[in-house]
Parts: structure tokens; C-alpha cells; sequence
């Protein structure tokens, strides 16, 4: 297919559909092309020439559990437009499989950079990159203020039992994709269960909060994207993950982003005083879902690279994601061991 066409996106039928749906928004023949840098979903940017819009569909070739993450993810940013925390505006939500193949759904393009590493973020230089990872830390207290009821999403999620779930979920996930010894990260995944805390109140959780999952521009927040992983839970992993990419990993060309060795980053500690003084939560026991965030992470990345050794990954640098495991489980260990022994 042509870049204008790339596959999984039939533009004539999608062109049919919206002028169905939404008579009089598409003023001219619609042209397509790949979004990359998603690392499930698959996202297009689509234009009639005068507009912008973004579809969203799950891989091709996906199983059926996927498809529901379309409706869950067009339904949470439906719910928080109206709200302070900013997403893009929906368009229309697409359940019929014989439009793209898929559900999918499309919501504005919104213009903006989703800064990746630290190099992306060094022409800001140190005040800008400092106001742009505070101003992350400040919409996540908007995003976590939001009365799930009051929007509509109060059944979005488990939240009774929610870290318990995760934990052993992650568990699951590490399991299924054992095929060497990896030292640590079962005391690790123990520890985190004996010494599990006592969740706040829940609230709607993105899942995979940081730097890269928003667009920038005009030094503020334009847009919160990749809901897929949002629920209701408890909004300290959140925080968690937040800190554990705000801590530099010490590895030259790691293939995980982080951007924490970018000048005028934050250290953790700010971010965390920062979100308690804001959200007037209790975080003592923010060492416990950082620790989480590294073998959640952990857990992922030992999952690529099981399907590295299988052949089954396309593209550059997974050769070195099996490297990186080690290096968060310790991450992991340590960090609870020093939150264990601050507590």
C-alpha cells in the first residue's frame, strides 16, 4: 500500500462513515500515514486538507480481548473532556468490524511533542524542561481530582483488591514468558506482596503516566494520550511509575526512554513533595509502588525480549532489552529495601 494508504486503514470507508455519522465534518478526500512510536495500538493521523483527526485501531491480526480497549479508551476520554484534564475531543466511537476490520475510534489531532529522551528535551533548556515535567506532575493531581461518579465512570474499574490484582497479574504475565533465571525478581515480587499497602481512595488511572504519553506545546500539557491501560485504582502507581522514569538508569543507549539526565529535570523527591502538597495524599509509601513500577517494567520488557529469542520481534534495538531486565530488578529491590528500612 501507499503511504496514504497504509494498511489497516480503508480511508474510502471511513470517509463513508463519517459523512454518515457526522454530516458536513470532512470537507475533502481524506489522506492517511502511520503514527509511529505506539507500542500496541496502531494510531493514524488523518487529514481532508483542511483538518486533522486521529484514528486509533488495535494491531493487525488482533485477538478479540483487544478490541475492547477501543471502547474503554474512546469512553474514559469522552468522560474527561469536559474536565480540566486535557485530551483530545472525540469524534465517534466505530464497533462495526466491517469499516476497518476492527473497532476503532477517531478524535481530534491535536498538534504537540511527545518528548522521548533527554537529548529531545535539552533545546528546551533547564527552566522550560523543569516547568515541562512539573506541569506533568500537576496534571496528573487533575487527573486523579476528577470524581469518577460525576463523569460517568464509576463503573470503569475494580478498585477492591486492585494492587493484589496487579500483583499477581504481572506475576502471570512474568510466567508466561520464563525462559531463564533472572536473579531477584521473585524475592522481588514477594516483597512487594508481603509488604502490600493500604490503597487511598481509588481514582481513574492512566497506567502508563510519563513524559512520552503527553503532547507539549506552548510550554504547557496540550493532551494526555494512551489510555488503554486506564482504570479505576489506585492512583499512587501513577506516582510510582512517574518516579521510577524520573530516575536515570545509568545506561548509555538504553532502548527504554527516560529523561530524567535532560538539564533542569526534577528529581524525584521534588516530584513527589509536589504531588502530596497538590493532591493532599498520603505518599510514605511511595519506595513500595515505585519498586512496583520497576518490576512491572521488568516484567514487560523480559516479555520482549522472550520474543526476541523467538524471532517474533520486528525492528531495531531489541537485541539489548534483555540486558535491561537485570538493571530494574535491582532498581526494584533496592528501592523497597530503603523504603522498608525508611518506614
Amino acid at each position: 500500500m501507499s503511504p496514504d494508504h497504509p494498511p489497516g486503514l480503508d480511508l474510502d470507508r471511513l470517509r463513508g462513515l463519517l459523512d454518515l455519522e457526522r454530516p458536513g465534518l470532512v470537507q475533502g478526500p481524506l489522506t492517511g500515514r502511520l503514527i509511529e512510536g505506539g507500542r500496541s495500538n496502531l494510531t493514524y493521523a488523518v487529514s481532508d486538507g483542511t483538518t486533522k483527526w486521529v484514528v486509533r485501531r488495535p494491531p493487525l491480526g488482533h485477538v478479540l480481548a483487544t478490541a475492547h480497549d477501543m471502547k474503554r479508551e474512546h469512553r474514559v476520554i469522552s468522560a474527561l473532556h469536559p474536565t480540566d484534564v486535557p485530551v483530545p475531543r472525540p469524534v465517534l466511537l466505530c464497533e462495526d468490524e466491517k469499516v476497518l476490520g476492527s473497532p476503532f475510534y477517531v478524535m481530534d489531532f491535536v498538534e504537540g511533542t511527545p518528548y522521548r529522551t533527554a537529548d529531545q528535551l535539552a533545546p528546551l533548556g533547564p527552566e522550560r524542561t523543569r516547568d515541562a515535567v512539573l506541569s506533568l506532575v500537576d496534571t496528573l493531581v487533575e487527573l486523579h481530582a476528577v470524581d469518577p461518579a460525576e463523569v460517568g465512570l464509576a463503573d470503569f474499574g475494580r478498585p477492591e483488591g486492585f494492587l493484589d490484582r496487579q500483583l499477581r497479574r504481572w506475576g502471570k504475565q512474568l510466567d508466561a514468558s520464563r525462559n531463564r533465571d533472572l536473579a531477584g525478581i521473585d524475592e522481588l515480587h514477594a516483597a512487594l506482596g508481603r509488604h502490600l499497602p493500604q490503597s487511598p481512595a481509588a481514582t481513574v488511572v492512566h497506567g502508563d503516566y510519563r513524559l512520552d504519553n503527553v503532547l507539549m506545546g506552548d510550554d504547557r500539557i496540550k493532551a494526555i494520550l494512551d489510555w488503554e491501560m486506564s482504570t479505576l485504582g489506585d492512583p499512587l502507581t501513577d506516582l510510582g511509575l512517574l518516579v521510577m522514569y524520573s530516575l536515570p538508569l545509568g545506561m548509555p543507549e538504553s532502548p527504554v526512554s527516560t529523561t530524567a539526565e535532560a538539564p533542569g529535570h526534577p528529581d524525584p523527591a521534588e516530584l513527589v513533595a509536589r504531588y502530596a502538597e497538590r493532591s493532599g495524599r498520603d505518599v510514605s509509601a511511595v519506595s513500595w509502588y515505585t519498586a512496583f513500577a520497576w518490576f512491572k517494567l521488568a516484567v514487560i520488557l523480559e516479555g520482549i525480549h522472550y520474543r526476541y529469542t523467538l524471532g517474533q520481534t520486528v525492528g531495531g534495538g531489541f537485541d539489548r532489552i534483555g540486558d535491561l531486565v537485570p538493571v530494574f530488578i535491582q532498581h526494584g529491590l533496592t528501592t523497597l529495601h530503603d523504603g522498608i528500612q525508611e518506614g
